[in-house]
């Protein structure tokens, strides 16, 4: 059994400010998320809570979903304070292997240990 699977890169970039941020975001700041980490430009910051509204959407945006899956069309977050009004996009900028044993510690169970159990 191949135990390689592939993800998306994704990035969370700001697109939009509709309201009065507090947190000095500017259009165009961004975050990355490479395999399971996630990143900074060099010398930039981020609001955590509009990370945090971000958050649960990206491992099911790292990978390929059914095409009328609605995670493959809608890419929009909005932070969670209503004065923001800050607008973020979730791009995919790129795929990357992974390999199994390199993000788990459980190993993979084979298709031949499944058979051995099933009998």
């Amino acid at each position: 059994m191949n135990d390689e699977f592939e993800l998306y890169d994704l990035k969370l970039v700001v697109t939009e400010i509709r309201g009065d941020c507090t947190c000095n975001m500017r259009v165009g700041d961004c975050v990355f998320m490479r395999g399971g980490k996630i990143s900074l430009p060099e010398n930039a910051d981020f609001c955590v809570y509009a990370l945090q509204a971000a958050i649960p959407l990206l491992p099911a945006k790292q990978r390929r979903n059914h095409p009328a899956d609605w995670m493959e069309t809608d890419a929009f977050v909005t932070c969670p304070d209503p004065a923001c009004g800050l607008i973020m996009q979730i791009e995919r900028v790129g795929t990357r292997v992974l390999k199994h044993d390199e993000v788990s510690v459980n190993q993979l169970e084979r298709s031949s240990d499944r058979e051995k159990k099933k009998r």
